[in-house]
């Protein structure tokens, strides 16, 4: 009789299940990643031309002003993620943080099309300066903050579309970021090729102009989708609910653990509403928040449940998952500046047509709008045989592979730099071919296929349900933290090489890429990324999946079941604890 009961109360639920999300919803969100990625990809594989050819920084200055601003626009996708966790649902945030995207956009296009509001050359490593570069640097950190609050939500709320506990909607899940790849890669495509060309062929203000209409576009989308998505309300501060466990846990340090785990903490929860995770044996002193001490009542600040232990104990075990990326998405860092930049002093044509280099990614996005719908129609499903994975192969396989392929890209770059230099040596007026550099982005867009959709599925499925947006950030915090230890590398290694070098020119100066060490820069960046995924697989291998505890006849690994606690609204969110 329960058991009719609990289904007449699920089918409500059910129903509007139904109703709402699914990939028809999704749809709406697949259009702003595609119209939205166009002109996100398009600033990224160009702006170093703009920063050197219009704003007259040097070089590096330019490489170095690309990946402070990418790496501050992923850093601050943490900003979203949290508000949207937190404060706004994820669909306000989304549009919140758009509208900050479109106000910069804008900025930059009236910069770029008044040549009074363009600094004068100088010699110097940056000319940009009074009014100018409170412009230029005010539409930055807005375009910034909401490009990072954008990605910071979205795909968290993309995913939100479909249940991970249920087993139909747990493979559309693993499909979804598959389709959000693609259609981002799209996007991209018409960016680095349409947009890019506009940008260096006609005038950059045009090409910023299409931008700021395209992302507008985007976000009105999304917005006309409200009536067919799945909307999650806000919980607990993420941040508060791990300063509690740490608190505690503290607090309690001289405590002994109990002989069973089942004497911990926990919350019982009839109706399944509320998530809860099976208690793991790794990082026991946590274990010590979710101890209720003697003649004591439940109180937050006082005792934590097992659940909430072992959503810190995740994110600590994220933690070397998301180090262990960093490398390879300073690798990345190298394609979308320094490679731009070889490809400037290459040949162009192709056949009457001039190629602008930025257009150059083209050739790897190629490659991932053909190889993901492959991937997704014909490899998981063979894998799903074999390995019973929603996904074909576990989210850290997949994080792997790309790793492996990071590093040949930039063994590759290298062999190919010291081709183009000793040519343009030799004969300057006859370079070699732009599309030598296809070699490194298209081994390079294969890898970012597999981590990119790797990360995201394994940090959204993996993070607590109060934390999905925060902890799906992580993968560009870990983009973020790619691009800042770029510009450290490359400050780091010219200094060094000045006083090393007999020249006493480091690696990476001047104006001339003919005159520098490019080839060794990458040869470092391909050796830094061996060793580092021998860190990887150190941490993947004793990285522990997430059990979720969906009821207490739930017995995660074979364990005996926990203490729970009744909850009743007459006694608070702690309820009185008791055995079961």
């Amino acid at each position: 009789m329960a058991d009719v009961d609990a289904k007449e109360e699920q089918r409500p639920l059910n129903q509007w299940r139904r109703s709402k999300g699914g990939f028809r919803a999704s749809m709406f969100i697949f259009v702003l990643s595609a119209l939205d990625n166009m002109g996100f990809v398009a600033n990224m594989v160009s702006l170093v031309l703009y920063f050197y050819g219009v704003m007259h920084f040097d070089l590096s200055s330019s490489a170095n002003t690309l990946t402070n601003l990418l790496g501050s626009t992923y850093l601050l996708s943490l900003v979203g993620g949290f508000i949207s966790d937190t404060y706004l649902n994820r669909f306000t945030t989304c549009l919140l943080f758009g509208s900050l995207e479109v106000l910069a956009l804008a900025m930059l296009t009236v910069q770029a099309a008044s040549n009074h509001l363009h600094p004068e050359a100088c010699g110097k490593s940056s000319c940009v300066k009074g009014g100018v570069a409170v412009m230029f640097y005010t539409s930055l950190c807005l375009l910034a903050l909401g490009m990072g609050g954008v990605r910071g939500s979205m795909t968290a709320f993309g995913a939100d579309q479909f249940d991970g506990k249920d087993k139909t909607e747990a493979k559309a899940l693993a499909s979804f970021f598959n389709w959000l790849l693609l259609s981002s890669t799209v996007g991209a495509i018409t960016g680095v090729t349409g947009v890019v060309w506009v940008s260096t062929q006609k005038a950059w203000h045009w090409g910023f102009f299409i931008i700021t209409i395209a992302s507008s576009v985007g976000f009105v989308t999304l917005a006309l989708g409200k009536p067919f998505y799945r909307i999650k309300t806000p919980g607990d501060s993420p941040t508060l609910r791990i300063a509690q466990v740490i608190v505690v846990a503290f607090k309690n340090r001289k405590l002994s653990l109990p002989e069973s785990h089942g004497e911990l903490y926990e919350i019982s929860d009839k109706d399944g509403t509320v998530e809860k995770i099976g208690h793991t044996n790794q990082m026991r002193f946590l274990d010590k928040a979710a101890i209720v001490r003697e003649n004591s009542k439940p109180q937050a600040w006082k005792v934590c449940t097992v659940t909430q232990v072992e959503e810190v104990k995740i994110l600590t075990r994220m933690l070397p998952i998301v180090a262990s990326t960093i490398i390879l998405n300073t690798c990345m860092a190298q394609l979308q500046t320094f490679s731009v930049q070889q490809g400037n002093v290459m040949n162009l044509k192709l056949g009457s047509l001039t190629v602008p280099a930025p257009s150059i990614p083209v050739i790897p996005l190629v490659f991932i709008s053909v190889l993901v719908p492959m991937y997704e129609l014909f490899f998981v499903p063979f894998a799903r045989k074999i390995t019973h994975h929603p996904s074909g192969i576990t989210q850290l396989q997949r994080v792997g592979v790309g790793l492996v392929l990071s590093a040949i890209s930039m063994a590759v770059a290298g062999i190919v730099e010291v081709k183009r230099r000793d040519h343009g040596r030799k004969d300057p007026s006859k370079p070699i071919s732009l599309f030598w550099l296809s070699f490194q982005y298209g081994i390079f867009g294969i890898a970012d296929m597999f981590t990119l959709v790797g990360l995201l599925e394994f940090f959204y499925r993996e993070s607590p349900a109060s934390m999905k947006s925060l902890s799906t950030s992580f993968t560009w915090l870990s983009t973020s933290l790619g691009y800042f230890l770029s510009t450290v590398f490359v400050n780091v290694i010219n200094a060094v090489t000045k006083r090393i070098t007999p020249s006493k020119q480091g690696w990476l100066h001047g104006f001339d890429l003919n005159q520098n060490n490019l080839n060794l820069f990458y040869w470092f960046l391909a050796t830094l990324s061996c060793i580092n995924f021998f860190n990887y697989l150190y941490w993947a291998s004793r990285y522990k999946y997430k059990c979720e505890d969906s009821g207490p006849g739930f017995k995660p690994l074979g364990e005996v079941p926990l203490k729970m606690v009744e909850s009743a609204k007459s006694e608070g969110p702690y309820g009185n604890v008791r055995e079961i």
